[in-house]
């Protein structure tokens, strides 16, 4: 890949807690238009990596470009070409839905932002519930608005943290189609945290696994299935940790 073709950049991204190294020397780039999965069991490191490439957590070591800009130095012109997305992430509960999806619209400034809502909420099928306050959602619900405020500021770069973690198996088949489609009409990059290996499988064109903070293998599922000789990238996963 040129540089032009780079979105996302870690070089030698190292974190510490204490004596406990949580994410150790990860090096990897993220394409234009990419759909990465990152995979990795409890512990792996992969909320720590997405916490660093948020720019939340400072590494120890290793530095993180996006765009070809240095986040360490240049939060403020990257971070508005950026969004997030977790259900372990609360929205605040007393504001409605509504309410919450314009405070982050004013926070990006989104141009035109009641059509951006309007917009987004019709896709995601949040119209009835645009006056309830989060804390009435159920799970699947606040992950929908969750959804829905990642893409408010149309993202260059969108990273999900188990997105789909809390959705019926109907629901999170019809979110994949959303997130593909975001991905194939404005050529976003997309990092997709994940323990759901069929998942990654279905929706990812390139998987990044990690154990116990390192990298420990990388390609599209196709490719590692058949390195690794496995039928699935389960076995692939199951695999490298018998191993290690």
């Amino acid at each position: 890949m040129t540089n032009k073709e780079i979105r996302v950049e870690a070089r030698g991204l190292t974190k510490y807690f204490g004596k406990f190294c949580a994410v150790d020397h990860l090096s990897f780039s993220l394409g234009k238009g990419s759909l990465t999965g990152l995979l990795g069991g409890n512990g792996a490191g992969k909320t720590t990596t997405i916490s660093m490439l948020l720019g939340l957590l400072n590494p120890t070591a290793g530095s993180v470009h996006v765009f070809n800009r240095d986040l360490a130095r240049e939060k403020g012109s990257i971070l508005p070409r950026m969004n997030f997305c977790s259900p372990y992430v609360d929205l605040p509960q007393r504001l409605t839905v509504w309410e919450n999806l314009s405070v982050f619209a004013r926070l990006y400034r989104v141009p035109q932002p009641r059509e951006r809502i309007e917009e987004l909420t019709e896709e995601f099928r949040l119209g009835d519930l645009l006056k309830k306050p989060i804390r009435r959602l159920s799970s699947g619900q606040k992950t929908r608005v969750s959804l829905v405020k990642a893409l408010i500021n149309q993202p260059d770069f969108l990273l999900l943290d188990e997105p789909t973690a809390s959705l019926s198996p109907d629901i999170s088949l019809w979110i994949r189609d959303r997130l593909q489609k975001y991905r194939d009409s404005t050529g976003a990059t997309i990092l997709f945290a994940s323990h759901d290996m069929r998942e990654v499988e279905l929706l990812c064109d390139h998987v990044m696994l990690m154990n116990r903070g390192k990298l420990v293998a990388q390609g599209s599922p196709d490719s590692l299935i058949k390195q690794y000789n496995c039928s699935s990238l389960e076995e692939v996963f199951l695999s490298l940790n018998r191993t290690d």
